[in-house]
């Protein structure tokens, strides 16, 4: 495969290489990266006009767990890190405390150890891209969307896309990659699937609902960027839902505490109401939301350079939960109209904290935050995509459940006190990850769900769906269940997930042999994890404390 890389075929407009990759997003392009690194063509494809998905089109600075500047990643995640750090080091005007400072968090936000601007994480996958796409290994179709798919048994053949600068193109490969974000490729391929909460008696999780409801799904956030500028009036427009958004009382089990629009909200695991103070002039002092996602934090830069910080408003106030985007009967009129209400959410939200807001100093909102779609550049001034944090899941050769990863579960199973219980080893492993079992409210009306979790492996069963030879899932559509999707969705997971992907599906290609061979013979499993360790992939955690 790839001779005919960027070709035409019959009059028709087709392009081939060794791999595509539908989806963009955190784990296409790290599935891309690990495919070209090894000599392969690649086709990348994103709906939008930016690569990087959560990094960078939905605007959410990363999710990552306590160990991760020491380990607890891939090499390349690491390079991604560190190069987000030298693009701020020679291209800003950094604090001398600030430029020397090896663990630099340019927003100081308390989510991450590395809050920054989309824009900057952009600049660094396509740097890191760029060899690639410079030698002609890598073409990315930006503003792509997949729209059918060419199946011949149980192999794919070809996958049809709109793209805004080709038009409709046939995309034909060895192997395919869904890194969506939400599975796309999965019904147009027929691949076998699952969306929604599974049942207790489906995968003996103690934790799932008694009945299955494939209409259970985790809320989306249509994030967006804030500045504040005391003494200035930047009040939005009253949004079109306004009068809905305002008195709106979310509807969920357990209750929510009172209106959606409140600094009072429940704890996630505890379900009890908190308050979550919120002032963007830092007179407050002590836990403050403006501080949690911040991008921006003027302190770290030569004085005058900002007028001020930039957060990222992602909170449970703007999760949108009335109605899922995908699942039985979803048409695609229904999904867009839900995209709509959820920036409505956003909106109004930001409209209530420009003028209801309660103040800490007894007043009401605050009309100096701006939205900033310069930030984000996305629809109405909000991010390019909405943050999407579950996805159609594959059925795979091996599924990820909460007796596998959960900590009370795996305490239960093992008779092992906490300190010493570990997550379930798989021999397939091609990665690690860590994070709580972190549902968000479900548009079923379930409120949080957010369950202990251990330090786990990802094993490449869980990539491989049951029957389609050539397909591998690429982001968090891989075999989890909907709980443990919960903990494996977030952004070093997906980067490794997809990383892994673009690396057995060049081995395949080496050895000419499928995904499902190599994971049953112990010799190409073992050849193919050695390869992973010397590319930087670390497969096993060491002995550390469950989150």
């Amino acid at each position: 495969m790839g001779q005919r890389l960027w070709g035409m075929n019959g009059g028709r407009g087709e392009f081939v290489a060794d791999v595509v990759i539908i989806g963009g997003g955190t784990g296409g392009v790290s599935a891309a990266l690990a495919a070209a690194r090894s000599g392969k063509t690649v086709i990348l494809t994103e709906e939008t006009d930016w690569i990087g998905g959560q990094l960078t089109a939905q605007a959410v600075p990363p999710d990552e767990h306590p160990w991760i500047e020491s380990f607890g990643c891939t090499r390349s995640y690491r390079q991604f890190r560190d190069a987000v750090r030298t693009h701020y080091r020679d291209h800003f005007p950094l604090t001398p405390e600030a430029r020397t400072n090896p663990r630099l968090n340019p927003g100081n936000g308390w989510v991450s150890r590395l809050c920054h601007e989309p824009r900057v994480a952009l600049a660094v996958l396509e740097q890191m891209l760029a060899p690639y796409v410079s030698a002609g290994r890598v073409r990315v179709l930006l503003r792509t969307r997949a729209v059918s798919a060419d199946v011949s048994g149980d192999r794919i053949e070809a996958v049809g896309v709109d793209s805004a600068s080709e038009g409709r193109v046939i995309l034909s490969g060895a192997y395919f990659i869904d890194a969506t974000e939400l599975g796309d490729l999965l019904p147009l391929a027929k691949v076998e699937h699952l969306v929604g909460a599974e049942s207790q008696k489906d995968t003996g999780e103690p934790s799932a609902p008694e009945k299955a409801d494939p209409m259970d799904q985790q809320a989306v956030t249509w994030c967006f960027a804030v500045d504040h500028v005391d003494g200035e009036d930047h009040v939005i427009p009253k949004p079109a839902r306004w009068e809905f958004w305002s008195r709106y009382v979310p509807d969920l089990k357990p209750a929510w505490s009172g209106p959606l629009f409140s600094w009072d909200c429940p704890d996630p695991i505890t379900l009890k109401s908190r308050r979550l103070p919120f002032d963007p002039t830092l007179r407050a002092t002590g836990l403050n939301l403006w501080t949690y996602r911040r991008i921006v934090d003027p302190a770290q830069f030569v004085a005058g350079t900002y007028r001020g910080g930039t957060t990222i408003v992602n909170w449970p106030q703007n999760d949108y939960w009335l109605a899922p985007l995908i699942g039985p009967g979803v048409t695609p009129e229904q999904q867009a109209e839900r995209l709509l209400d959820a920036r409505q959410v956003s909106l109004c939200l930001l409209y209530w904290m420009q003028t209801q807001a309660p103040r800490p100093d007894g007043g009401t909102g605050w009309k100096g935050l701006r939205l900033r779609p310069d930030v984000t550049g996305g629809p109405e001034g909000l991010a390019k995509s909405v943050y999407i944090r579950e996805s159609r899941r594959i059925l795979a050769e091996f599924t990820v459940t909460e007796n596998h990863v959960g900590t009370d579960a795996r305490m239960k199973l093992t008779g092992k006190a906490k300190e010493e219980v570990m997550a379930e080893a798989f021999p397939d492993s091609v990665g690690v990850g860590a994070y709580r079992i972190d549902l968000h409210p479900s548009t079923s009306g379930r409120n949080y769900v957010d369950l202990g979790s251990l330090p786990f492996q990802i094993p490449l069963g869980a990539l491989i769906p049951r029957r389609i030879e050539n397909l591998l899932a690429g982001c968090k559509n891989l075999g989890v269940t909907h709980l443990t999707n919960g903990c494996y969705r977030l952004h070093p997971v997906e980067w490794n997930i997809g990383e892994a992907a673009g690396a057995v599906a060049a081995f395949c290609l080496d050895r000419k042999e499928s995904p499902r061979a190599v994971r049953a013979n112990p010799k190409l499993l073992a050849d193919f994890q050695q390869r992973l360790r010397n590319q930087g992939f670390e497969l096993e955690w060491p002995r550390i404390r469950p989150l």
